[in-house]
């Protein structure tokens, strides 16, 4: 997705490219609102539009774009909901600060990775997996159950077998972590599970934009199912913690130019 496209949406941009990609887009009025919404957060989390922007009124969005107010309409309540956009009498619909974003909302993840990633939000994610999730694998150890540990070995195996490239390896990834959140029987940790899982698929999938995967993190995965598996917390812990800086560190590898 093109980032300079994505951000045509407020006052002060141009409209003109739009009205063929939308067409390309008609079908179910869910379908057609959700594309809008994606163009419009992708704009929204790569700077296009910054906090306090005024973003067009449903009519002059509509007739430029070609769609129904109606699909507008959806869009900015989906935008809304996930604390992007607030829409006034009057006033029209402005660009939320940015403490109001619902950024542990997977498609707002999503969005923030449809171009280069804000770095802030970057180190705010591995910061939040790095208080998370060696707690979480400590707890999964210590409370893990046969069938838990058997279906984290099937998601190591099947990252093994498809490699983090791949779609396949990288859905088995999110299955991966998604097990441990689930392992440690506590509802609260459990309920981050989707955001865990879609921030470990975004940052992976962005390592991969510009070239291979620096090294192969599998090894990491390996040795945190080896803790849990032997129901050693401590080792499971530290594993994790080491997981998510050498992860963190294969990122800041990605963001960099390379000469």
């Amino acid at each position: 997705m093109a980032i300079a496209a994505a951000g045509a949406f407020s006052d002060h941009h141009a409209m003109s490219d739009f009205p063929e990609a939308a067409r390309t887009l008609r079908g179910p009025g869910r379908r057609l609102h959700g594309s809008i919404a994606h163009r419009i957060g992708v704009a929204i989390l790569s700077g296009e539009h910054a906090p306090g922007d005024i973003l067009s009124g449903e009519v002059a969005f509509s007739e430029q774009l070609d769609v129904s107010r109606g699909a507008y309409r959806e869009a900015m309540q989906a935008l809304a909901a996930k604390g992007l956009v607030e829409s006034r009498p009057k006033t029209g619909t402005r660009v939320l600060p940015r403490h109001r974003w619902n950024l542990l909302d997977p498609a707002v993840l999503a969005w923030a990775f449809a171009g280069e990633p804000d770095p802030r939000l970057v180190r705010s994610l591995f910061e939040l997996r790095a208080v998370i999730e060696p707690a979480a694998a400590r707890m999964a150890a210590e409370r893990r159950s046969d069938e838990e540990l058997a279906q984290m070995k099937a998601a190591l195996d099947l990252m093994d077998r498809h490699t983090l490239a791949t779609d396949e390896g990288r859905a088995a990834d999110r299955d991966f972590h998604d097990l441990i959140l689930k392992a440690t029987q506590n509802d609260a940790l459990t309920t981050l599970s989707a955001s865990i899982g879609a921030a470990v698929n975004w940052t992976t999938e962005f390592k991969q934009r510009a070239r291979d995967l620096p090294r192969n993190p599998i090894p990491d995965h390996a040795r945190v199912y080896d803790a849990i598996a032997a129901q050693d917390g401590a080792a499971a812990e530290a594993a994790m913690r080491d997981l998510v800086t050498l992860a963190l560190d294969d990122t800041h590898s990605a963001m960099t130019p390379q000469p």
